[in-house]
C-alpha cells in the first residue's frame, strides 16, 4: 500500500513536470512568433521608407534632368542606377541582410546625388554667365567695324560660339502608349498590347539666336529588344550613321513650339512590353533623351 502511494505520488510529480516543461515551450514558442512577427512588420516598414526615399530621389533627379538646356549624361545614367535599384528593392526578400545592403546602396546614391546636383548647378550658373557675355559681345561687335585683319578673326571665333549657341534645343521630351479611337480620340496606356501608338511630345525651346524657318529634328524610337521602330531610316553624318524612327519637320519661329510625334504598331504584332527608349536629335548631336515602361 505504501509503496503505491509512492508510485503515485511519483506520477503526479512526474506530470506536473512534463506540464510545466509544456507550459514554458508554448510561452517561448509563443514570444518567438511574436517577435518574428514584429521583427517582419519592421523590415516592411523600413523597406517602404526606402522605396519612398529612393521615388523621392529619382524626382530631384528628373527635376535637374528637364530643367536642363542640354543633356547631362551623368544625370541620366544616375536616375537609371536608382531605376534599378528600386526594381531590385521591390522583389528583395525581407530580411535585415537584404535591407541593410540597400540601405548602404542608398546612401552612397544620396552621396553622390550631392555631388551631381551641386555640378549641374554650377554649370548651369556657367552657362548663364556665358550667354551673358555672348550677348556682351555681339553689341560690342555690332558697334564696332572690321578694318582690321586682328578684328577679322576675332569675328570668325565668334560665329562659331554662336553657331553652337544657336542650335535647337529640346526640353519636356516623354513618350507614352495611346489607344486610338475611331472619333480620333486618344486615351493614354501604359498596356503595350493595348497601344495603339506610341506618342512621343516636346517642346522646342526659344532661341532667339536661332534663325527662323522650316526646321527638323531626328526621333529615334528603341525598343526593349534594342529595335528602331518606325521608318528605322538612316541618315549619314560623316564618319556616322543615325537610324531614326521620324522626322519631325516644323516652321520655327523663335518661340517654344510643343511638337507630337506618333509611332504606330506594325500590323504583324503590338508593341514589346518593358522600357523604352527615347532621342532627339538635332542633326548628328543628340539634344534629348528619356525612357518609359510598357507593361
Amino acid at each position: 500500500m505504501e509503496g503505491s502511494q509512492k508510485s503515485n505520488s511519483g506520477l503526479k510529480i512526474g506530470l506536473g513536470i512534463l506540464l510545466v516543461l509544456f507550459l514554458g515551450t508554448a510561452f517561448y514558442t509563443s514570444k518567438l512568433y511574436s517577435e518574428k512577427q514584429e521583427t517582419e512588420r519592421v523590415l516592411i516598414s523600413e523597406k517602404q521608407q526606402v522605396m519612398k526615399d529612393l521615388s523621392n530621389m529619382a524626382k530631384d533627379y528628373d527635376d535637374a534632368i528637364a530643367e536642363g538646356e542640354r543633356t547631362n549624361q551623368d544625370l541620366i545614367d544616375a536616375r537609371e542606377r536608382i531605376q534599378n535599384l528600386m526594381d531590385s528593392l521591390k522583389v528583395s526578400q525581407n530580411s535585415v541582410n537584404s535591407l541593410w545592403r540597400y540601405r548602404k546602396k542608398y546612401l552612397a546614391l544620396q552621396e553622390e546625388m550631392e555631388i551631381l546636383l551641386e555640378e549641374n548647378d554650377r554649370l548651369k550658373v556657367e552657362n548663364e554667365l556665358l550667354a551673358v557675355s555672348l550677348d556682351s559681345t555681339q553689341v560690342q561687335l555690332k558697334e564696332r567695324t572690321m578694318f582690321t585683319d586682328s578684328l577679322l578673326v576675332q569675328n570668325t571665333e565668334l560665329a562659331n560660339v554662336v553657331e553652337d549657341a544657336a542650335s535647337l534645343q529640346t526640353v519636356g521630351l516623354k513618350g507614352l502608349g495611346v489607344i486610338e479611337r475611331r472619333s480620333g480620340k486618344q486615351i493614354p496606356t501604359e498596356r503595350a498590347k493595348r497601344s495603339d501608338k506610341i506618342k512621343i511630345c516636346f517642346t522646342v525651346a526659344k532661341n532667339t539666336l536661332t534663325e527662323a524657318g522650316d526646321k527638323e529634328l531626328y526621333v529615334q524610337v528603341i525598343d526593349p529588344k534594342n529595335n528602331v521602330l518606325g521608318a528605322n531610316g538612316q541618315v549619314q553624318f560623316e564618319d556616322q550613321v543615325l537610324n531614326y524612327s521620324i522626322i519631325s519637320r516644323f516652321n520655327y519661329e523663335n518661340r517654344n513650339l510643343d511638337i507630337c510625334e506618333y509611332i504606330s504598331a506594325s500590323d504583324e504584332s503590338k508593341f514589346e512590353e518593358g522600357r523604352y527608349r527615347v532621342n532627339v536629335f538635332n542633326d548628328k548631336e543628340l539634344i534629348s533623351a528619356s525612357e518609359f515602361v510598357l507593361k
